[in-house]
């Protein structure tokens, strides 16, 4: 057990000095120092894994310090903020080897560095975002939305930046108007308008588009009218048919004895008498009353641009509802019929609902088609 024990032991020690090996060849700096660091913290006199240790961490900052006399060199403002994310590296790796017991490399100060560069790179996404508030497009100011915000959380005392941050993001939404056009020559009920557009529109949102189905502040402008255009309502007239069946059925009526050819009756293994049912056939007449009514509603979903004023896309949409109910009177035998049928004679003739009543009935499957007709078309929206 031992010896087992021993040879995992090692297998896992040589499978470490491969893998940070390997991530030194492969120029992987990083993951090779952190591979070596973990082996390290277990085993400080690793002599494999020092040496690697060593290599990567002097190659790696060399690339980093390089790179950051180049972009400092270049003189663009936009590299102040990857000058900053390289010395928090530099810093986060000397913080990480530091960990190892015994393992001391010569300290280096880069919290000055750091805070300038994040002091300049907060400067200059300010600047950008004031220069991309100038466009009065909506995409500039999305972007300088999110300047702002990079600017705050790298200095955060800028004056007034809470205000450009919210202005940004308000000039830079898109907002959705989303009603219901009537074209057809019913009136339809207000309940049954805000029925349709009770479509969990907060659900539709975005990070930056906005649904709405009322005008709530006369100064907000839309950026994008959804119609639901009612085009036709067709409501069929009520429909009463009769329906006259005879029914038949044969059901049992007693039984008869089963005789021998001495007209005695015959008795079964047990002694009893042997008995076969004898049946009659009743008769009912069923008189069924059908009543019906249907309404199709017919109409389209237009997704419509402001600026510049054009149609996007229109989508074709519909519903139907449908009345039905059966009664019906029974002339004669009952033990004829179905238990169905004779659930249908309790019933009784029912009121017509009117045409604006099976309009309201469309309301929960024309929803559904609202719905997905605008979310078939969220890609117009931007």
């Amino acid at each position: 057990m031992k010896n087992i024990i021993l040879f995992l032991f090692t297998a896992l020690l040589i499978t470490a000095c491969g893998s940070s090996k390997k991530q030194m060849e492969k120029g992987n700096y990083d993951a090779a120092i952190d591979k070596a660091v973990k082996q390290l913290r277990r085993d400080p006199s690793d002599n494999k894994q020092l040496e690697i240790l060593d290599n990567a961490y002097k190659i790696a900052n060399e690339q980093d310090n390089e790179r950051i006399r180049f972009l400092k060199m270049e003189g663009k403002p936009d590299n102040w903020d990857e000058i900053y994310l390289i010395y928090k590296r530099l810093y986060d790796r000397q913080t990480l080897v530091r960990t190892i017991p015994g393992y001391n490399v010569p300290y280096v100060d880069y919290m000055q560095e750091m805070v300038v560069a994040k002091r300049k790179a907060a400067d200059y996404y300010y600047a950008h975002g004031t220069e991309l508030m100038k466009n009065q497009a909506k995409e500039s100011y999305r972007q300088a939305y999110y300047e702002f915000v990079r600017a705050k959380e790298y200095v955060g005392d800028y004056e007034g930046i809470d205000n450009k941050i919210v202005e940004a993001r308000y000039l830079g939404m898109s907002r959705v108007l989303v009603s219901v056009q009537n074209r057809s020559i019913i009136k339809f009920p207000r309940e049954f308008e805000d029925d349709l557009l009770a479509l969990n529109l907060p659900s539709l949102n975005s990070e930056w588009v906005e649904y709405h189905t009322a005008v709530l502040d006369p100064n907000i402008q839309f950026d994008y009218f959804v119609n639901v255009n009612i085009v036709n309502v067709m409501v069929s007239p009520d429909q009463t048919v009769q329906r006259d069946s005879v029914i038949k059925k044969e059901i049992e009526d007693g039984f008869n004895y089963v005789l021998d050819k001495k007209g005695n009756v015959m008795k079964d293994s047990l002694g009893n008498d042997i008995k076969v049912p004898k049946y009659k056939t009743v008769q009912c007449a069923l008189i069924e009353t059908i009543q019906k009514k249907s309404c199709r509603i017919e109409g389209d979903v237009e997704v419509i641009q402001v600026n510049p004023n054009r149609v996007l896309k229109k989508d074709p949409i519909g519903a139907q509802s449908n009345f039905e109910h059966v009664s019906a009177r029974a002339l004669g035998d009952l033990q004829a019929l179905s238990s169905q049928q004779i659930e249908r004679t309790k019933s009784q003739p029912l009121p017509f609902p009117s045409d604006i009543e099976m309009v309201v009935r469309c309301s929960e499957s024309l929803k559904m088609a609202i719905r997905g007709a605008i979310m078939n078309n969220r890609r117009f929206i931007n």
